[in-house]
């Protein structure tokens, strides 16, 4: 852990940054006009929760997907460690930070990022989705698959920040299917960020920088072969592609963020890539990240 890095971070994240916020109201939800523009879509393999306080190969990795970005309006996370029964959004004007890891030093849980929420956008999504009803949920905030990559992509917390939840009770089609939905969102400013891990597998930790198990390096490099020829469907059942998808995908709330982002992607995008060489051995977990748009 690099101290010096905390120090740094903490002043950017410090609660002077309030008078940045931007003033929520119907004021916000008039400015969310369709300007023709998409936003970009990104998925960011955010691996430990270390990184929030560390400036490393991952992190850099993610702000070079920030390169020529438009500045957003609001940011939606589909986080990996918000799982519920239903689908729900956070409808907050502050929402707070969950400090949901343990064993980890003093510094992390010291993280603050004193940013606004979206209540209005929140309520807006609640009622134009049709696929499937989405409550307001007012006891949730940010937990540390959105705030540890957040600190770094905008570590002046100047943006509103919201999370939608995952239903552990659906299928991985579903999910890509209501991601659709959210389509509309990108042509009003909106940032959508899926955080997770498409390799993902805590029964696997190792050694920090000992060699990768050849099923990760295997079901990476099919991902990647599947996303660049737009194959959504095998990703989609991934449960198909062998026992390097099964071991890889132990258990699904890491992967099915990369759904919500390759379920937005139009026939006119690329993707980008970031950290695709790089992985989190400790906790059996490569970090690739990826832009769409």
């Amino acid at each position: 852990m690099n101290r010096r890095t905390f120090i740094a971070l903490s002043s950017l994240t410090g609660a002077g940054l309030i008078l940045n916020h931007t003033t929520m109201g119907s004021n916000f939800l008039n400015s969310l006009t369709e300007d023709g523009n998409r936003m970009p879509v990104l998925f960011m393999g955010h691996g430990s929760p270390m990184n929030a306080i560390e400036n490393n190969a991952y992190t850099e990795g993610w702000k070079s997907l920030m390169k020529d970005i438009p500045t957003p309006k609001a940011i939606l996370v589909i986080s990996a460690h918000w799982e519920s029964k239903g689908t729900k959004v956070v409808a907050v004007d502050k929402p707070k930070l969950i400090y949901d890891m343990y064993g980890f030093p003093k510094e992390l849980y010291d993280v603050k990022y004193p940013v606004d929420g979206a209540p209005e956008l929140a309520k807006e999504i609640s009622e134009n989705v049709k696929f499937t009803e989405i409550g307001l949920d007012h006891e949730w905030g940010l937990d540390h698959g959105a705030w540890s990559i957040l600190v770094h992509m905008y570590p002046d917390a100047s943006i509103p920040c919201f999370q939608l939840s995952l239903n552990y009770t659906r299928d991985m089609q579903w999910h890509y299917d209501l991601a659709k939905e959210l389509s509309y969102l990108r042509k009003k400013g909106v940032l959508i960020v899926g955080s997770g891990n498409i390799v993902h597998n805590l029964r696997y930790m190792a050694y920090m920088n000992s060699k990768p198990f050849d099923w990760a390096l295997e079901f990476d490099a099919k991902t990647e072969e599947l996303m660049n020829s737009g194959d959504h469907a095998s990703l989609i059942n991934y449960k198909t592609l062998g026992s390097a998808a099964e071991i890889s995908v132990n258990s699904a709330e890491h992967y099915i963020p990369l759904l919500y982002t390759l379920a937005l992607q139009q026939k006119d995008e690329k993707i980008i890539y970031a950290n695709h060489d790089s992985k989190d051995t400790l906790i059996g977990s490569f970090m690739r990240s990826l832009r769409i748009g």
